[in-house]
C-alpha cells in the first residue's frame, strides 16, 4: 500500500515537472499566435498621441541623412527607398522597403542622427511613431513588441546575407539574388513574380556596379528565359540557376 502511494506521488511529481517544462514552449507558441493575428495597420491608427499617418506622394523625402533621429516609421502601403551618400558624394541604395517594413529604429538604440535618406518610390501610406510613443507601445502591447522583434531579427539576417553576397559573389549573381528577393521567392506564401517598375540605375546602386553592366546581365537573363518584361519585370524561379551556379 505504501509503495503504491509512493509510486502515485512520484508520477504526480513527474507530471507536474513535465507540465512546468512545457509551459515556456506553450507561452512562446501563444506569443507567436498573438503576433500572427496582430494587425499593425489597424493598431497604429489607434495609438493616438505620437503617431501620424502620412499619405506620401512619389519622391517625397521622409527624412534625410544627418537629420535628427527621433521616430520609427512603418510602411503600410507603397515602397520606400533608403540611400546613403559617402563623404565623396557617391550614393548607394541600401534598401527597398515594402509593406510591413519598419525603418528608423536606430533612434531606439541611441542613434541621434539618421544614417540614410528615406524617399517614397510611389504613392504610399506611412505610419510615423515618435520615439517616446514607440517605447510606450512596445512596453504596453506584447503582440506589437513580438511583431517588432521578429522584424528586427529577420532584418538582421538579411543584412548579414547582403554583406556576404557583396564580399563573395559576382555582380551577376548579386543582381540575380536581388531580383529573386524583390519577387519574394523563398518566402512563405505565393511569390510575386512581377516586380514593379524599377530603373537599371537603381539596381546598379543596389548591387554596387554600373548601369551598363546591369543592362548586359538583364539582356542575358532575358535570352535564357529567366526573366521577361510584362508590365514590369517578371522573374522566373529558374533565375536561381545563376545564384547557385559555381
Amino acid at each position: 500500500m505504501g509503495r503504491q502511494k509512493g509510486a502515485g506521488m512520484a508520477m504526480a511529481a513527474a507530471a507536474k515537472t513535465e507540465s512546468a517544462k512545457s509551459k515556456p514552449s506553450r507561452m512562446a507558441k501563444t506569443a507567436r499566435t498573438e503576433a500572427a493575428r496582430f494587425d499593425p495597420k489597424i493598431f497604429l491608427t489607434k495609438v493616438g498621441n505620437g503617431t501620424t499617418i502620412l499619405n506620401s506622394a512619389k519622391k517625397h523625402v521622409l527624412f534625410s541623412q544627418g537629420d535628427a533621429a527621433n521616430a520609427v516609421f512603418y510602411v503600410q502601403t507603397g515602397r520606400v527607398k533608403l540611400t546613403v551618400v559617402s563623404p565623396q558624394g557617391k550614393e548607394a541604395v541600401v534598401g527597398i522597403l515594402e509593406p510591413g517594413a519598419f525603418f528608423g529604429e536606430g533612434c531606439l538604440a541611441g542613434q541621434v542622427v539618421c544614417m540614410a535618406t528615406a524617399t517614397v518610390l510611389e504613392a504610399s501610406t506611412i505610419a510615423r511613431i515618435d520615439k517616446v510613443a514607440m517605447i510606450r507601445v512596445l512596453n504596453e502591447e506584447p503582440a506589437f513588441a513580438a511583431l517588432f522583434v521578429a522584424y528586427l531579427l529577420s532584418h538582421s539576417i538579411r543584412i548579414q546575407a547582403d554583406l556576404v553576397d557583396h564580399l563573395f559573389n559576382s555582380a551577376e549573381k548579386r543582381l540575380a539574388r536581388i531580383l529573386l528577393l524583390m519577387a519574394h521567392f523563398g518566402k512563405e506564401g505565393q511569390p510575386v513574380p512581377v516586380i514593379p517598375q524599377i530603373s537599371q540605375e537603381m539596381l546598379a546602386d543596389m548591387i554596387g556596379t554600373t548601369r551598363s553592366r546591369v543592362s548586359f546581365f538583364l539582356s542575358r537573363f532575358k535570352k535564357l528565359g529567366f526573366i521577361k518584361y510584362n508590365g514590369g519585370l517578371e522573374v522566373h524561379s529558374s533565375l536561381l540557376n545563376i545564384v547557385l551556379h559555381d
